[in-house]
C-alpha cells in the first residue's frame, strides 16, 4: 500500500486548535488598502477573533498584503491556514478575473481581494480559485455595514474544512486496469464537454509560479494544475463497504477532453475514510497516480445518500432557473459538499437534479453520464452569473 498525503504539520488533518485567530503579513501600500485593513480588523475582533502579532502554523486566517508590481507568496505550514491576498490597485480593474487571478496564484492564496478608488467610491473585488468574481462599492454605505458584508463574504470560506488528502492503494483488480463501461462513459462525457466548448483551458500555474512555489502548491494541495469541471460514475458492482460507495472519477489537473488512463486520468474511488480524513483510491500497480478531483467528497456525499444516482457532472456553466448554494464555499470542502447535497436532496427528483454552486457552476445528477448529456443538450450556457 502506498499513501500520498499532505505533509505532516500542525492542523494538516483538521482545523488548528484555535481557528478564530488571524494575523497580517506585510503592510498596506495605499491609503485605501490601509482603510480596508483597519475596517476588516475591527470586524474580526468584534466577532471574537484573536489577533496574533505575526502569522504562523497556529494562526488560522492570514491576511497577506501583496504588492501588485512585485507579488510575493505567503508559504503556509499547513493546508487549513486560509490566506487572503489583499492587492491595492491604482484604479478599478476593467476585468476583475484577469487582474486578480494571477495575483491569487502568485500569492499562494485561497482568496484574492482587489481594493481600489473609483468614481463611485472605494471598490472591493473578490476573486476565488474557482474563477468566481464579485464586487462591492462603499459609496453610500456606512463603514460598519460595508465591513459586515465583507466579513460575511470571507468568514464562511475561511472556516470551511478541506477534504483533499488521498490514500492510494495498489489493489485495483486486474480486470479493471483498462477500465470498464463507466470509464468509457467518463471518456465520452469529457469529449462531449470539450466539443461543447465547456472546458476552460487548465490554468497554467507552471507558467505563473516559479519552481519553488509550484512545488509548495503541489505538496500542500496535491495539485498537478488547475483545471475545471469533473465527471464521475458509480461502479455498478460496488461493494457495500464501511467507507463506500465506490465510483469512478476524473483526476485533478488533467485534460478532461482526453480521459484515457486508469489511475492517471480516471480513478477508482473506494470511498471516504473519516479516521484518515481522506479519499481512498485503488490504482493499478506500476503507475504514478494523479490525485482525484477535489470534488470527490461532494460526489461521495451524493452517491451515499441517493443509491439511484448513477453519474454526476460538474461543469463551469449555467442553466436558467436552477437553485444555487448561498455561499461560494471552496471546492473540496465539507461545507460545499453538504450544501450541494442539501440542494440535491430538496430537488423534486434527486436522481435527475440540476443544482448551482454560487459564482461557480452546476452539479448535475442522473442514472448515467449518457443520460445526463441527452437531458441537458441545448440548455446549458457558458456564462455563470456572478454576484
Amino acid at each position: 500500500m502506498t499513501v500520498d498525503s499532505l505533509p505532516e504539520s500542525p492542523g494538516t488533518r483538521g482545523a488548528p486548535v484555535n481557528d478564530r485567530t488571524f494575523a497580517w503579513n506585510g503592510d498596506p501600500s495605499t491609503e485605501t488598502a490601509a482603510w480596508f485593513a483597519a475596517g476588516l480588523r475591527s470586524r474580526l475582533v468584534a466577532s471574537g477573533y484573536t489577533e496574533h502579532a505575526a502569522p504562523g502554523p497556529d494562526v488560522h486566517l492570514v491576511l497577506h498584503h501583496v504588492d501588485v508590481e512585485s507579488p510575493r507568496p505567503y508559504r503556509r505550514k499547513a493546508a487549513p491556514t486560509f490566506v487572503v491576498a489583499i492587492v491595492a490597485l491604482p484604479e478599478p480593474p476593467r476585468d476583475v478575473l484577469r487582474a486578480g487571478y494571477p495575483m491569487l496564484v502568485r500569492a499562494l492564496a485561497n482568496l484574492c481581494v482587489l481594493v481600489s478608488d473609483g468614481p463611485n467610491g472605494r471598490g472591493v473585488h473578490f476573486v476565488t480559485l474557482e474563477q468566481g468574481t464579485y464586487s462591492m462599492e462603499s459609496a453610500g454605505v456606512e463603514d460598519d455595514e460595508f465591513f459586515e458584508t465583507v466579513f460575511a463574504r470571507i468568514e464562511p470560506l475561511a472556516m470551511s474544512r478541506l477534504v483533499i488528502t488521498n490514500e492510494f492503494r495498489t489493489d485495483l483488480p486486474p480486470e479493471l486496469w483498462n477500465g470498464n463501461e463507466q470509464t468509457r462513459q467518463i471518456r465520452r462525457a469529457g469529449e462531449r464537454l470539450d466539443a461543447l466548448n465547456l472546458l476552460p483551458a487548465p490554468f497554467p500555474v507552471d507558467e505563473i509560479l516559479p519552481p519553488r512555489d509550484l512545488r509548495h502548491v503541489k505538496l500542500l494541495y496535491g495539485l498537478g494544475g488547475l483545471s475545471y469541471g469533473n465527471l464521475s460514475a458509480r461502479h455498478p458492482d460496488g461493494r457495500d463497504t464501511a467507507i463506500g460507495p465506490e465510483f469512478w472519477m476524473s483526476a485533478s489537473g488533467v485534460d478532461k477532453g482526453d480521459l484515457r488512463v486508469v489511475g492517471e486520468h480516471v480513478l477508482f474511488v473506494r470511498g471516504y475514510a473519516p479516521d484518515l480524513d481522506a479519499m481512498v483510491l485503488s490504482v493499478p500497480p506500476d503507475i504514478t497516480p494523479k490525485r482525484v478531483s477535489v470534488d470527490a467528497i461532494e460526489h461521495w456525499n451524493i452517491y451515499r445518500e441517493h443509491p439511484d444516482v448513477g453519474a454526476i457532472v460538474h461543469v463551469h456553466a449555467w442553466m436558467e432557473g436552477v437553485r444555487a448554494t448561498e455561499v461560494n464555499y471552496p471546492c473540496g470542502t465539507l461545507e460545499l459538499a453538504e450544501a450541494v447535497a442539501g440542494l440535491v436532496r430538496a430537488a423534486p427528483d434527486p436522481t435527475h437534479a440540476v443544482v448551482g454552486q454560487r459564482n461557480h457552476g452546476l452539479t448535475i445528477t442522473g442514472p448515467s453520464l449518457d443520460e445526463i448529456f441527452e437531458r441537458i443538450d441545448g440548455k446549458i450556457v457558458r456564462n455563470v452569473p456572478m454576484d
